[in-house]
């Protein structure tokens, strides 16, 4: 069918008029999923049989104009598996919350739902979030379309896999230092983080409470417009949610040479790869044949983003994690008294990474450390911020390349942390300082997608929308994955 090479705008739209129905698109779907998830793996739950009772209720009882009310009209869509959700379980994929049902929706869902959106499924992620690459779930492995023997990234590589395989026309991710973006920039596909409290994180899972923030992964710009539009906004559910005016639905014009775009010294160094060198130079060079002035800036703390960024995140995974004791929910191993049921539920229940990650965050918090890591870290944070600050009196937005490599192959980063963590050292920066960034594919490089990262100052998520619409009306991209030479 051809509901898989629509975008979500188009495949409202056709609902709306009555071209096709919603049980189509929905079964469109599902045969998507169902043919190629083998392959993928981006789906941890797939709930058929009620996305097509509402499908069926949705076509059965609304008249076309309260379709076209809804702006998502029978729109399917897939949610990343550590948003909660009444209808499936929600495990972060971690075996800790395996078979857990929540008994509310989170506010993303909700507004979706309202929108006339259709839930199809749960997508894999790295447990708790906690990952560039997908691997580290407790149930799967990702694999991305372009070659499905390389990551798709992470930690939303199941919703940026789902999207680029056309198995839904947009999904949600979340990011905490680079979750939607890496994945975005691997797959092919478009991401935007918001700026900090733009859109609620009632009913997402915690990973660093200061740091995460919920956005669309999408394969156009009208369509991450549209949907930020939809989830954005006040939740008094959320105290850090921000009462700020509403991101516009629709991409406005902007006069690409009036916008002053800053280059930093920082992200264009050493330590990236040539081919993804080569296709951002070619796109800077056509942003500054379309009339955009490029001026070189200097980020100068960016060189402690990932160490802060590795203090800061740990340490509230810590104190986030620690609800899972097997005394409320999740899974419980039965110990000899409470303190060994807690130690055998932990053990059994947190994966390698996640276990790491604790370790690391109850360190930085101790006593005697607080002051030398945490409260350092934290006083580096506000400084990663002011040089934000002080770079957008000069310019009004900044590019940057989203990540310094191409997809590397599953397990080549198994034996290197180190090395793992550093794909995230472009995106890191944004979440520290609560600006919001979008990564936009610009092209291949020996078959494999690029990444160009957008970041503006708080709340420019329309400018940014409006540029990267801009650039993505100049560009040729290419066709939709192959997956892996598979799909003919």
């Amino acid at each position: 069918m051809a509901i898989i090479d629509w975008d979500a705008y188009d495949t409202a739209q056709k609902v709306q008029s009555g071209e096709v129905s919603a049980l189509e698109c929905v079964d469109a779907a599902l045969e998507r999923i169902a043919s190629w998830d083998s392959v993928i793996g981006a789906f941890l739950h797939v709930d058929a049989e009620g996305a097509r009772e509402k499908a069926r209720i949705m076509d059965s009882t609304m008249t076309r104009e309260a379709k076209a009310a809804l702006p998502l009209a029978g729109v399917p869509v897939a949610i990343k598996d550590n948003m909660v959700t009444t209808d499936m379980p929600t495990t972060a994929a971690s075996q800790i919350l395996k078979g857990f049902r929540s008994p509310y929706n989170a506010t993303v869902v909700e507004r979706l739902v309202r929108a006339g959106a259709i839930l199809v499924g749960k997508t894999n992620l790295d447990e708790f979030a906690m990952g560039s690459s997908t691997e580290h779930s407790a149930y799967k492995v990702t694999r991305n379309p372009w070659d499905t023997e390389r990551v798709p990234g992470g930690s939303s590589g199941g919703s940026a896999a789902a999207v680029a395989a056309r198995m839904v026309p947009f999904a949600l991710g979340s990011d905490t230092g680079g979750s939607i973006r890496l994945p975005a920039s691997y797959c092919g596909v478009l991401g935007i983080k918001p700026t900090y409290g733009r859109v609620s994180r009632y009913g997402l899972i915690a990973y660093a409470s200061s740091l995460d923030q919920i956005g669309p992964l999408t394969r156009s710009v009208r369509d991450a417009a549209k949907i930020l539009h939809i989830i954005a906004g006040k939740d008094p559910r959320d105290a850090t949610s921000i009462d700020a005016s509403s991101v516009s639905s629709e991409v406005g014009p902007v006069q690409i040479q009036n916008v002053r775009i800053g280059l930093p010294e920082e992200y264009f160094g050493d330590g990236m790869d040539s081919r993804v060198r080569d296709k951002i130079d070619n796109v800077l060079e056509q942003l500054r044949s379309m009339g955009a002035r490029l001026v070189p800036i200097s980020l100068p703390h960016t060189r402690y983003a990932i160490a802060t960024y590795y203090l800061i995140a740990p340490a509230e995974a810590s104190s986030n994690l620690s609800r899972y004791d097997g005394v409320r929910y999740g899974q419980r191993v039965v110990g000899q008294d409470l303190v060994s049921m807690y130690e055998s539920t932990r053990a059994k229940g947190f994966g390698h990474e996640v276990k790491h990650r604790i370790l690391l965050g109850t360190h930085a918090l101790s006593a005697g450390y607080y002051d030398a890591y945490y409260l350092k870290a934290q006083k580096v944070r506000t400084l990663i911020r002011q040089d934000f600050e002080n770079a957008f009196k000069q310019v009004d937005l900044i590019v940057t390349p989203t990540v310094p490599d191409l997809p590397f192959k599953l397990g080549e980063r198994e034996q290197d942390p180190l090395q793992m963590y550093l794909t995230d050292i472009f995106t890191v920066t944004t979440n520290l300082a609560g600006i919001p960034g979008l990564s936009q594919p610009i092209g291949l490089a020996d078959g494999l997608p690029v990444g160009l990262q957008w970041m503006g100052p708080p709340l420019a998520e329309d400018l940014i929308l409006s540029a990267a619409g801009r650039l993505e009306s100049a560009l040729t991209l290419p066709q939709w994955p192959m997956l892996g030479g598979l799909d003919r």
